[in-house]
């Protein structure tokens, strides 16, 4: 809402203080376009850079991916901050938004890409924090527009202090990622996968060099620790299932959501509050709440096992979600008749739907990098992030598809 208003013709600007449930009464050209725009923006270097960082996070360093990252998103915020105190002209304003969403979208690429390597260097466990944040990180965004619209704050204020919360927690991230390789946990999980990748290798060459007939003596050690970096393919080829999963789930849901639900209209709500609160709480703040849950949840349960074949068919079953929504109270609609006219289906369809995106690609997540050898877990953990990416992708490509079909 911030986004457009500020891209008004200045015929229509907002003025110093205008509500946050105020209206304009027509979009300009660059309004239409911002979402649609703003998606792309996203979502292709989000795919490219976790490819990139797939294939070439063992050529760069860690501090220099993870701290570069932080601190590239850290300077666009800043300026994110400080441009909504400056005017400018509407288009010079989508030009640099969209130039900071590609550089943002970039570098978030990058830090969740070595974030989710780093990761697999832990136990299973840790991954489930990374997971349920981004559900938290949701979750308190949809919480704060229900507040603002509660509060009747003005667009620029609500702006500015979400913008200065943002740089604060990026430097309490960037504190965090500096204090990190100090703890001897970390240290300790670090060191193991280091040596588990010389024993593995050790092993092989002597192996090897049995088969060729070759005598091995304790003189080979230099050799013998000379290995090469572990295939992406030969990785992929362990954990393609888990991969494919996690880019479906999120294909599915970033296909309707939110193009198709938060174009559900309340069939209860007349012209009463409920109608302004519909979409805030029912889509936004449900959805992130328990997605929140269901990714929280695999710190306690990973049920079903990395092995089992069941976690493919529960993440192929919500498919389902599909039709189900687009069979809801939809507005505009050009093809499909309403079958699930009620609030109370929408809702439901929603919990359901937000608990399964959490759990099914938290486990997912989490059983990736373990279904390898311990050295090849970071590797497998950016594979992992690139699928995820590539399925938030696909799914804003086929929004566009289930949108016009209602």
């Amino acid at each position: 809402m911030y986004f457009t208003s500020r891209l008004a013709e200045p015929a229509q600007e907002r003025i110093a203080g205008a509500e946050l449930n105020s209206t304009v009464p027509t979009q300009t050209q660059l309004q239409a376009k911002f979402n649609n725009v703003m998606t792309l923006c996203a979502m292709l270097p989000l795919l490219i850079f976790t490819c990139l960082t797939s294939f070439l996070h063992q050529r760069v360093p860690q501090k220099i991916r993870m701290l570069g990252s932080l601190l590239g998103i850290l300077v666009l915020f800043m300026l994110t901050t400080l441009f909504v105190k400056l005017s400018f002209a509407p288009l010079t304003f989508f030009t640099l938004t969209m130039v900071k969403i590609i550089f943002i979208n970039s570098f978030g690429a990058i830090l969740q890409g070595s974030l989710f390597g780093m990761a697999g260097l832990l136990p299973v466990s840790y991954t489930t924090p990374i997971m349920s944040g981004q559900g938290l990180a949701g979750t308190f965004a949809a919480f704060s527009m229900i507040c603002a619209i509660s509060s009747g704050s003005s667009l620029e204020d609500s702006a500015f202090g979400y913008f200065i919360v943002a740089c604060v927690v990026i430097i309490l991230a960037i504190v965090s990622y500096i204090i990190l390789p100090r703890m001897d946990f970390f240290r300790h999980h670090s060191v193991d996968a280091s040596k588990v990748d010389t024993e593995v290798d050790a092993t092989v060459e002597m192996i090897q060099k049995e088969k060729n007939g070759v005598k091995t003596v304790m003189g080979d050690s230099t050799e013998a620790s000379k290995k090469e970096q572990p295939s992406v393919i030969t990785i992929f080829k362990k954990i393609w299932v888990m991969a494919l999963s996690v880019c479906l789930v999120f294909t599915v849901t970033i296909g309707v959501f939110p193009a198709v639900t938060a174009d559900v209209k309340s069939a209860i709500a007349g012209t009463g509050k409920w109608n302004m609160y519909f979409i805030p709480v029912s889509c936004f703040l449900f959805f992130n709440v328990f997605d929140w849950a269901g990714r929280s949840l695999t710190a306690v349960c990973l049920w079903p096992g990395k092995d089992s074949k069941l976690l493919p068919l529960m993440v192929a079953l919500r498919l389902v979600f599909i039709p189900l929504f687009m069979l809801c109270n939809v507005h505009p609609r050009f093809y499909m008749p309403v079958f699930f006219e009620h609030d109370a289906w929408y809702i439901t369809f929603m919990i359901i739907f937000a608990f399964s995106n959490g759990y099914l690609a938290s486990l997912c997540m989490c059983f990736g990098p373990k279904k390898v050898l311990p050295y090849e877990a970071e590797t497998a953990g950016s594979i992992m992030a690139f699928f995820l990416s590539l399925g938030l992708a696909l799914g804003a490509g086929f929004s566009f598809l289930f949108r016009s079909v209602v």
